[in-house]
């Protein structure tokens, strides 16, 4: 039997940028595979009761914030670049296409390479498309996906899933009944593995 990390992650998160970096060689180095589950934070937040102003709206958080998202991404060695907009739907919808290819691993990195790497505006779509073929998955059927009544309902049920199960932010794994939540919960993620 396969074991399993569900990684659930919204693109907009600079955090999820930062853990699906090194989760897969952690889950690989311990056999375990990972299943990427996108959700939309602010949604995800209100139906845990978390009504509060947005981390972008706290001027003091964010400074803060900032500053230690720097200072991961200098740790891993990788570029951090705010994007140029913070809507990112489509590429969670995306992200269900290349899952259903068996490409997710290569389209989440790419993606995030992209948005919180490079500063692209993701609602660029030539952006996506690029994206898309890079990850190995065809641009065009992708793209119809995002747009048909059929990609919009499959990420409605994994944002409501998501939501039953209790997720109420980014990144946030889940390892049978664990839960870690965040991208510096992955050294006592990395531990639990060792030991089950």
């Amino acid at each position: 039997m396969t074991r399993t990390i569900d990684f659930y992650f919204d693109f907009i998160s600079p955090f999820s940028y930062l853990a699906q970096l090194k989760l897969p060689e952690i889950a690989r180095s311990a056999g375990f595979e990972i299943e990427y589950w996108p959700i939309d934070i602010p949604e995800a937040k209100i139906a845990a009761g978390n009504y509060g102003p947005s981390n972008r709206e706290v001027l003091p958080k964010i400074k803060v914030m900032k500053a230690d998202l720097e200072r991961w991404a200098k740790r891993y060695g990788v570029p951090l670049t705010f994007p140029a907009g913070f809507e990112c739907a489509d590429w969670n919808c995306a992200a269900l296409f290349a899952r259903n290819e068996g490409k997710a691993e290569q389209f989440v990195a790419d993606a995030y390479r992209r948005i919180w790497g490079l500063g692209i505006d993701p609602r660029d779509r030539n952006q996506l498309a690029d994206c898309a073929t890079a990850a190995g998955v065809d641009a065009n059927a992708l793209l119809a996906f995002v747009d048909s009544p059929v990609g919009k309902n499959e990420y409605r049920k994994s944002r409501a899933k998501a939501i039953q199960r209790g997720v109420f932010g980014a990144p946030m794994m889940f390892i049978d009944d664990e839960i870690f939540w965040g991208n510096d919960r992955l050294d006592f993620l990395s531990a639990y593995l060792n030991i089950i």
